[in-house]
């Protein structure tokens, strides 16, 4: 029997990278996976392909409705070859995958493929091809999450599907009915509304993006509408059905009243569960929430010792860098380090176009704790990078405290929001004040310069450029 100092069942990121970290710092690792490719959800079935997907449909959209203004003629009807599209997002899954398997290798981490499962608290059982047994000092859970489903719905995933199956079908859609107005259902609603698709989004809430700051949600509420989607808040779906090719769905309205939506295909997107199944928990004696969450403390160790849970399957966030984080924070703890996360400053990230990117407390947040602060914000149409690529909708918002001026939240949407977040985490990290970030020099034209205007706006309303 091979015996390890560290286990990890389950390779998504904060599987794979706790596993890096703990043989960068000297220990013999092991990780275990169930499925014939490494990188969990995120790589395989979720972050990586609805990317691939939503810059194609982002290319096409361009080319049909904006290469024309930027004297681009294309001769003949531009087409969508969907199986193209699709085997390109699969090429870059699997270059993705590729690049995990280089990693474990390099850094010389024993790889089991199959289902992993504890026998106790020290020994785990590998079901692949064949049945292993391996010993190890200590294990981290890192199974992930799966999509949340409701109870009612039967998910034949042919008509009625999961993104995972969204991310592969063999037609584009004649109207996609998508349950769920959270990150989601939202990024394969507009891939397929860019194609073509008739999208209709049904939302229990009473807005979008119901977790986000509420005037991101008013905002992004705007651009698709203009994009012609069918937006449907405060509506309880209460059955879908599937006659044919066709899919109904049927809700109440906030009045009460019973509304049917007709489709051929319905996504649903109410959100993903934490995922246990096989695991064998209760044989380590590791406890699990009422919610199916490996229950854990401040140092992300369960109620046995030895044994540690990460990302999607304990509480917070299910974010890929998130789960990150903690991979590497107990990969640390467990080599004696001191690591810290500050969960308040992991930003959040829909990749719609415009982009939605947050980090920090919401307005609600802050009024419901009764903070005194202070609001800036700059419309993403003021600059002149915006006009220049005709990206103009969106806005950067500064929260910051009233007496202290330290920035409490950063809220933007627009053009490469993903990525313009980092320079507020930063920022909130080395407790910032607004006017620190006004003072920097942000480069001309650029996209940043919305969060710099927005900084000198919290800061005595002192925008420049409005």
């Amino acid at each position: 029997m091979n015996s390890y100092d560290v286990a990890i069942i389950g390779s998504g990121p904060g599987g794979y990278v706790a596993a890096i970290r703990c043989a960068q710092l000297g220990m013999k690792t092991a990780i275990i996976e169930k499925y014939s490719t490494l990188g969990g959800t995120c790589l395989n079935v979720g972050c990586i392909p609805s990317k691939a997907l939503l810059d194609s449909s982002h290319h096409y959209e361009d080319a049909v409705k904006h290469f024309e203004e930027h004297g681009i003629e294309i001769p003949g009807d531009i087409k969508v070859n969907l199986k193209q599209m699709i085997s390109r997002k699969q090429a870059v899954v699997d270059q993705t995958t590729g690049g995990i398997d280089f990693l474990m290798k390099k850094n010389k981490i024993d790889v089991y493929q199959g289902l992993g499962s504890f026998k106790d608290a020290t020994h785990i059982t590998i079901k692949g091809e064949k049945t292993e047994e391996i010993e190890a000092k200590h294990t981290i859970i890192a199974t992930g999450s799966k999509p949340s489903n409701l109870p009612f719905i039967d998910l034949d995933k042919e008509r009625i599907v999961t993104s995972t199956e969204a991310l592969k079908l063999e037609e584009i859609p004649k109207h996609l009915i998508v349950i769920g107005g959270g990150a989601i259902g939202l990024e394969l609603g507009q891939v397929y509304r860019r194609l073509g698709s008739e999208v209709t989004v049904i939302e229990y809430m009473d807005r979008l993006i119901p977790t986000m700051d509420a005037g991101l949600s008013r905002e992004l509420n705007k651009v698709f509408k203009k994009a012609k989607f069918s937006i449907n808040v405060s509506h309880q779906v209460k059955s879908v059905e599937r006659k044919g090719d066709e899919v109904i769905v049927k809700a109440d309205n906030k009045k009460g009243e019973e509304v049917e939506f007709k489709g051929d295909y319905c996504l649903v997107s109410v959100g993903r569960r934490p995922y246990t199944d096989g695991l064998n928990a209760e044989a380590a004696g590791v406890k699990l929430t009422d919610r199916g969450q490996v229950e854990v403390n401040e140092h992300l160790q369960t109620n046995v010792k030895n044994i540690y849970a990460i990302g999607d399957v304990v509480k917070g966030a299910m974010l890929a860098h998130k789960a990150e984080e903690e991979g590497v924070f107990v990969a640390e703890t467990l080599a004696g380090q001191k690591p810290h996360i500050n969960y308040n400053l992991i930003p959040g990230v829909v990749y719609t176009w415009p982009e939605v990117a947050a980090v920090g407390k919401t307005e609600e947040e802050l009024k419901e704790a009764g903070v005194a602060y202070k609001s800036g914000q700059f419309p993403m149409r003021a600059l002149g990078r915006s006009r220049a690529s005709m990206d103009l909708d969106g806005f950067v918002k500064v929260l910051a405290d009233k007496q202290t001026d330290e920035i409490l939240g950063v809220h933007m949407i627009g053009a490469r929001a993903a990525d313009m977040i980092a320079e507020a985490v930063v920022g909130m990290e080395f407790r910032a004040s607004a006017e620190d970030i006004s003072r920097i020099s942000h480069a001309h034209p650029t996209y940043t310069e919305a969060l710099k205007e927005a900084a000198l706006a919290a800061t005595d309303d002192r925008a420049l450029h409005i």
